[in-house]
Order: structure tokens, then sequence, then C-alpha cells
């Protein structure tokens, strides 16, 4: 949760809004990108919910897009809040249970996460990309664990989710270092999935949002958990999932439209 961590002040404006099928939420607040308390609680809310949604549902939620209000995404929260704390560890430990309280919802979602990572990702705004599904960033864009810069171990799950995304080794040296990562090495690590001008992060994360919100919803929830689950299960546990959900996707309505316009030559409609 640091790099500055949480706390936060919120807007008035809802951290949570829909467009379309897509689910906006904000998690940072002002030019800086300062981590929002307020609306950690308020996202952490919105992506709970999704879990029990029908994606057949037309007004069913497709995909979430995470962003920030300012320049940056998310450079953590309040450090001079921690320092101001009468009861060190109570304070922190609480701020890190609200903040998880958001990261396992986004990281367990029913549907596909998009980050658009303005600026810098630092701390819990680095945590907060390396749980989502598809990041894109600007030619600017800079993420840093900033964890040790303030005598902090990490929290957000980073220390789960960095070294699955990049490998143990250069887990060590990234986090041990507090190493400021370039748009160029993240995209080479495979932590953007995308890098445009700084003025366009916005729109073609948006973009690349309402894009996976449109297509077979309940199929991409049955990747994201197969995904998921590749790190407890054998191979051959693996292939038995695998065949559970390629028939659930067969038998279900996406699968018919699916191998219907496969048929008719035409574009599938999922929505």
């Amino acid at each position: 949760m640091s790099s500055e961590t949480a706390g936060g002040t919120s807007n008035e404006k809802s951290a949570v809004e829909r467009d379309g099928r897509v689910l906006r939420c904000r998690i940072s607040t002002g030019r800086h990108g300062t981590l929002d308390g307020p609306a950690m609680q308020e996202v952490g809310a919105a992506l709970e919910k999704l879990a029990g949604q029908d994606p057949a549902d037309p007004d069913s939620v497709g995909a979430v897009l995470l962003h920030g209000d300012g320049d940056n995404f998310c450079t953590g929260g309040d450090v001079r809040a921690f320092a101001g704390a009468e009861d060190r560890y109570a304070y922190v430990h609480a701020l890190a249970d609200t903040f998880h309280a958001l990261q396992r919802p986004l990281a367990t979602a029913p549907v596909p996460t998009v980050a658009a990572v303005a600026g810098w990702a630092a701390g819990a705004g680095m945590s907060v990309v390396l749980a989502c599904d598809i990041a894109v960033g600007g030619r600017s864009t800079r993420m840093r664990p900033a964890y040790p810069g303030i005598g902090f171990s990490p929290d957000g799950g980073m220390s789960w989710t960095l070294p699955r995304l990049v490998g143990m080794a250069r887990a060590r040296r990234i986090l041990l270092t507090d190493e400021v990562l370039e748009a160029d090495t993240l995209t080479e690590l495979g932590l953007l999935a995308s890098v445009v001008d700084d003025d366009a992060v916005a729109e073609e994360a948006a973009a690349t949002a309402h894009r996976l919100a449109q297509g077979p919803t309940a199929a991409l929830g049955q990747i994201r958990n197969l995904l998921a689950g590749t790190w407890e299960m054998s191979f051959a546990e693996q292939l038995d999932a695998e065949s559970d959900s390629i028939a659930t996707c067969a038998a279900g309505p996406e699968g018919a439209e699916g191998l219907a316009a496969f048929g008719e030559k035409r574009r599938p409609r999922f929505h």
C-alpha cells in the first residue's frame, strides 16, 4: 500500500461509474495520484458484487477499468499519516486490510480487468497494476515498488504477483533494490500490455475495456479461472479443468452464438 500509502482524501464524486458494460473504478485522487481510502472501500464493494452477476444479463458488467483522476495512476497513500499515527502497527495493519479488501475481488473478478496507467504506479499503485489482466501505459509511465524507500515491506499482493509475472530472480532484484521501471522495460517484462502517447492512455485503456466487455463474458471468466488455478494444479488436473470449462462454454448461450456466427460467416454478437 505504500510509496505513500492509504488513507487519502475522497472526492464527492463517486469512485465507481458505469460506462455501458464497463465498470469504471477510480482508486486515487489528486494530481499526484494519492491512494483514496474511501474510494478503496467503494471500489472493493463494487467488485465484490460482480461475483454474483449473471453474465447473460444485458445489464451485467463485462469488464472493469481502473484509473486515477490526475497525472498519475496511483503513487500510494499518505506517508505523513503513517508517521503521525499513535499506534503505527494498528494503523498500518488496518489500512493494509482495507486495501486487501479491494485486491481480493479484483484478482478474482469474473470479468477482465484493465488498468489505465498514466504517469506513476508506485507502491500500492504498482500492486493494483500487477493484479490486473491488462495494463495500458504511456511513454512516460513508470513503476516502482517504493516500499523499501520508507522502510516497509510490500502489501497488495506484490510479493505474490511480481515473481509469477517476471520470475523470482527479477522480482528479487526489483523489490530489494526498489528499482524504477521505465515504460520500455515494463513492456519487455510484460507488465504493460501496450504503450501509447501519454495523452492517449485513458482513451486506449477505455477502448480495450469496451472491446473486452463486448466479448464472451462467461468464457472470459472461465479463462481467468483457468489461468488463476494453473499454479496449484498438475498438468493432468489442468486438463480435467479445461474439459469441464470448454464443455460448459459450449453448452451455454455464448457458445451457441459463437458457433452460429461461425456457420453463418459473420462476427458473433455476444451482447
